[in-house]
């Protein structure tokens, strides 16, 4: 998709794909849409992080779950919980990211 022949906004409206997520184009007004999405991505991978080391110590019911399929797939699981929860909100790291981002590039132009 040429971004080039997209009219002006429309960008908004779609989704950008920045370091492996996707993000909806739900960039705060007066936000730089890759550079937001950069920081949602950074406290995604954060979060995910805290995420995993928090589910190592969980045991799983040997009924139901467990197993190499649960072994191989809780990493996923996890991802998107990270995912979901910086959507929502998350924890406030990606404003953070996003200012020193924006403050880095302001220095190097």
């Amino acid at each position: 998709m040429d971004m080039t022949a997209l009219p002006s906004g429309a960008f908004q409206s779609a989704y950008v794909h920045v370091g492996g997520a996707q993000h909806a184009a739900n960039t705060p007004q007066g936000k730089d849409p890759k550079a937001w999405a950069a920081a949602q991505d950074f406290e995604s991978q954060f979060l995910s992080s805290m995420f995993q080391s928090m589910f190592k110590g969980v045991k799983t019911d040997e009924t139901f779950g467990g197993g190499q399929g649960e072994e191989m797939f809780r990493s996923l699981l996890v991802d998107q919980y990270s995912q979901e929860m910086t959507k929502s909100g998350g924890i406030g790291l990606a404003d953070t990211v996003y200012s020193e981002i924006i403050k880095l590039q302001e220095q190097h132009q």
